[in-house]
């Protein structure tokens, strides 16, 4: 772990396990109410019209025609069930009850301003997106990524200038000071983090099961090394993705959308340069990486072969979609092949 990150007053692991079964049962409880209130107010998926390259997305709305209206949103679920029980945790501690809450500056602040910035974000793009039904993704690409630049540009200055953060360590290698060139690597790891987790989010269940294998990953290295409030902040927040996946299993009953992906991927990015992981990163979320690749291989592929794929549909989950292997068969093998490497994460991150 990093240097600039004191060991802060310990959390044991019996209150981090109490803690996430918390966020679970605050997620479970509210599911339905906020499922109805979703309903009502008619805020479902819309299909998507226009693959990636901005062509006709045929394969896209063969399997998912049936998806068409699902409520979406359910990523402020998520985002509001973490900050519950972080809430409940100070007032637990606020009243003797515990000796020490999850809400620390030193390890929690940054990944909890992360969440709810970028969940706000990713809602006004899902509600724009319902409300006037654009057919090209609701907020526009461009403002969203200015508004992504402005927030890692600030959160880059908060890591060198506040925190004093400007290296990476290369596990069994050792550390390097980037210097200037830690902005755009700060950027890199927190803007392709979040976009790769929203290109993952296709499929029922395929990222909630992810993202709770990552964040569940990254609260194993934390505690291991010392960290036991961030590694609560971690398991928290897999509790609560695990209420939403509860639901979202094929078939789902509600969408994460923006709100949900775009939080849960840019926090991810954060605590991996909190912890400086970044390069156990790609490990822990290695399927997100693949998917993502997916898409910019295939893009420069149609620009610079005449139009040729190199997948049947991208990103990746929907190529293999189809190759008829039906959507449970590749959410699950995609969870396994992201548990695999997870593990090698682990690995990496507490022995180098």
């Amino acid at each position: 772990m990093v240097e600039f990150m004191p060991p802060r007053p310990e959390i044991s692991l019996i209150a981090i396990v109490g803690y996430a079964f918390f966020a679970f049962l605050i997620g479970l409880a509210a599911t339905p109410s906020f499922v109805r209130f979703l309903r009502k107010n008619r805020i479902g998926k819309q299909l998507r019209v226009e693959s990636v390259d901005g062509r006709g997305a045929s394969i896209f709305r063969k399997y998912h025609k049936d998806k068409y209206g699902t409520p979406t949103m359910g990523g402020i679920l998520i985002w509001l069930s973490i900050v519950v029980t972080v809430l409940f945790s100070r007032s637990l501690s606020f009243y003797g009850a515990v000796d020490h809450s999850i809400l620390q500056r030193g390890e929690v602040y940054l990944p909890l301003l992360t969440l709810v910035f970028l969940g706000l974000l990713g809602a006004i793009d899902d509600y724009i997106n319902v409300s006037i039904s654009n057919k090209k993704g609701g907020l526009n690409v461009f403002p969203k990524v200015i508004v992504l630049l402005l927030f890692s540009t600030i959160g880059s200055w908060w890591f060198i200038s506040k925190l004093g953060i400007s290296q990476i360590h290369v596990p069994f290698v050792g550390s390097y000071d980037l210097g200037f060139w830690y902005i755009p690597v700060f950027f890199f790891i927190v803007i392709g983090t979040a976009n790769a987790v929203n290109v993952t989010d296709g499929l029922d269940g395929l990222a909630a099961g992810l993202l709770i294998i990552a964040y569940t990953s990254l609260a194993i290295v934390a505690f291991l090394s010392g960290y036991t409030v961030l590694a609560s902040f971690c398991a928290v927040t897999a509790g609560a993705i695990a209420a939403f996946l509860w639901h979202n299993v094929p078939p789902a009953l509600f969408f994460m959308g923006d709100t949900g992906s775009l939080a849960l991927g840019g926090t991810l990015g954060v605590i991996a340069l909190m912890t400086d992981n970044i390069i156990v990163l790609p490990f822990i979320g290695f399927v997100f990486v693949i998917e993502m690749l997916s898409v910019i291989i295939q893009l420069l592929s149609k620009k610079l072969r005449g139009g040729k794929k190199v997948f049947l549909a991208a990103p990746i989950h929907h190529h293999f979609e189809a190759l008829d292997w039906g959507e449970s068969k590749v959410t699950m093998r995609l969870w396994i092949i992201g548990s695999f490497f997870a593990l090698i994460g682990i690995f990496i991150g507490i022995a180098g």
